[in-house]
C-alpha cells in the first residue's frame, strides 16, 4: 500500500478535532430529515451522498475571467510602453513587471478551469455489505494546468473502516470570517499513516449530519435513516440547475466501479449491477 500511495501528513493545515470514529453509534439525528440536498439514492446495499467542492459555481469563471482580460490588457500596455513609447524605466522593474502578470495569469487558471470542467456532483456511495466507501474524485493540479493525466475524474474505492472524518477550520479576514470544512482522511491500516484526503463538506453541520447519516447506514442499513423531507436530486438532470450546473459535465462512473459499488459481494450466483431502488 505504501508503495501505491503517496503519505500524506497526519493533519492537514487548520486541523480541529475528528469527528466520531465509523464504529461509534451516531446520536439522535435531530433535523437530518431537512438535510438539502438530501441523499441521491439509498437501498439494502448502498447510499449516495451528494458532495460538491465549489460551494458557488461560476464565481472562479466570473471572478478569474475579469482578473485574466485585465492581466492581458495591463501586458500589453507594459508592452508599448517599454517598445513603443521608449519608457524609461530601470531592467530590473522591466523584469519584474513582464514576469509578474504572467504569473499572476498562470496562478488565476487552475481555478477558471476548474469551474469550468468540474463535474455538477462529485458524489460518494457508502456500501455496507462491502464495507468500502467509493469516490468520484476529480483530480488536479495547479501546476500542470493543461495535462490530461493530473486532470480529470478518477474515483476511487476505499474500505470503511480506514476513513476518518476531520474537522478544519480557519479564519480567513474580509472572506467571511471562520471557515469550517470537513474532510476525509484514509490511512493504510498496516502503518496507520494518511494515504489519501478527500473534500466532504463546506460547512460543520452538513459535515456532522451526513457523516452521521453515513455512519448510520452502515451499521443499522437503511430503515434507520430518517424519512428526508426533500426528494432525491437526478444530478445528471438539468431541470431546476443553475446555467454553470448545466454546463458542468455529468456524472459517468466508469462501469466497473459503477457496478461493484452498487452491488452485493459475488455469492454463488454471481452478482447483478441492478441494484434494488427504495
Amino acid at each position: 500500500m505504501k508503495d501505491q500511495h503517496r503519505v500524506l501528513c497526519e493533519r492537514a493545515l487548520g486541523w480541529s478535532y475528528d469527528l466520531p470514529h465509523v464504529e461509534e453509534a451516531p446520536l439522535p439525528l435531530f433535523g437530518a430529515e431537512r438535510i438539502s440536498p438530501p441523499p441521491n439514492h439509498y437501498d439494502e446495499i448502498y447510499l449516495e451522498l451528494s458532495r460538491a467542492t465549489i460551494s458557488l459555481r461560476g464565481l472562479g469563471v466570473l471572478l478569474g475571467g475579469a482578473a485574466l482580460i485585465l492581466g492581458g490588457v495591463m501586458k500589453l500596455f507594459l508592452f508599448w510602453l517599454m517598445f513603443f513609447n521608449d519608457w524609461q524605466g530601470d531592467w530590473i522593474t522591466k523584469v519584474f513587471l513582464l514576469l509578474c502578470l504572467p504569473a499572476v495569469v498562470w496562478a488565476l487558471l487552475p481555478y477558471v478551469k476548474l469551474d469550468l470542467v468540474l463535474p455538477r456532483d462529485e458524489p460518494i456511495r457508502f456500501n455496507r455489505l462491502r464495507r468500502k466507501i467509493y469516490i468520484y474524485q476529480y483530480r488536479f493540479h495547479r501546476f500542470f494546468i493543461f495535462s490530461r493525466k493530473h486532470w480529470g475524474v478518477k474515483p476511487v474505492a476505499y474500505n470503511w473502516d480506514d476513513v476518518t472524518a476531520e474537522v478544519y477550520r480557519v479564519y480567513v479576514p474580509g472572506h467571511g470570517g471562520l471557515i469550517e470544512n470537513v474532510m476525509l482522511s484514509i490511512r493504510n491500516p498496516e502503518t496507520d499513516e494518511v494515504i489519501d484526503r478527500v473534500f466532504f463538506t463546506h460547512d460543520l453541520y452538513r459535515g456532522e449530519t451526513c457523516w452521521a447519516i453515513a455512519r448510520l447506514f452502515m451499521q443499522q442499513g437503511p430503515e434507520a435513516l430518517p424519512k428526508f423531507v426533500h426528494p432525491p436530486r437526478d444530478w445528471n438532470d438539468d431541470d431546476g440547475l443553475s446555467h454553470m450546473h448545466c454546463l458542468a459535465p455529468k456524472v459517468h462512473w466508469p462501469e466497473d466501479i459503477d457496478c461493484e459499488s452498487r452491488t452485493a459481494p459475488s455469492g454463488p450466483s454471481g452478482s447483478s449491477c441492478t441494484a434494488p431502488t427504495k
